[in-house]
């Protein structure tokens, strides 16, 4: 438990998340994580002693935790609400960094690592279901059936990642504002708004 709490291993799972945002997880290495995290490198392999791998797993468990927890907070007024914050969010990481950094859990996932299936990966998916479940259980709350809020909620989250790589290479958020504008009114519609 110890390890889990230590501020230089919070560090180095922030860093190596940014860096991953920011790089891709194959442009990103232990080292310039490490002096990106402005902790010693010996400390990354303490940490993670299963190296990158371990060190991604983790900065894509950290992104996707941080994300659910914004949503978790905003959904509590509604699956719209929820939906506005989620891409309020990524609206404000490209914005903020001048379309330098977008989601690290879409980079592992899209990035061949040349293994099976990484922890990496594996935590990727986990994230996009975790994201997908929590507006899909919103939108059942309010009304819409099963099935139909599973695929919004998968809609939403394919939408808000795709058009967070365009914006990226467009470098404008005309993306971002044309998916919100559709799914905010598809998932207004299906909670009867």
């Amino acid at each position: 438990m110890g390890q889990q709490t230590s501020p230089s291993r919070q560090q180095l799972v922030a860093g190596a998340a940014d860096m991953i945002r920011r790089r891709g997880l194959n442009a990103t290495s232990v080292r310039e994580v490490a002096k990106h995290s402005r902790t010693p490198q010996g400390s990354t392999y303490h940490y993670f002693p299963g190296g990158k791998q371990q060190l991604a797993a983790e900065a894509v468990r950290y992104a996707a935790d941080t994300v659910a927890g914004i949503l978790a907070a905003k959904l509590r007024a509604g699956p719209v609400e929820g939906l506005e914050a989620f891409l309020g969010l990524w609206r404000h990481i490209i914005t903020s960094t001048d379309y330098q950094a977008g989601c690290p859990v879409l980079a592992v996932s899209i990035e061949e690592t040349g293994e099976e299936r990484p922890d990496a990966v594996v935590a990727a998916g986990e994230a996009f279901t975790a994201w997908s479940a929590q507006l899909a259980e919103s939108m059942r709350e309010h009304g819409v059936e099963q099935a139909r809020a599973e695929h919004l909620a998968t809609l939403v989250v394919a939408s808000a990642e795709g058009a967070v790589a365009m914006c990226r290479a467009q470098r404008s958020t005309r993306p971002l504002d044309h998916i919100a504008t559709e799914l905010i009114a598809l998932v207004g519609a299906a909670i009867g708004r």
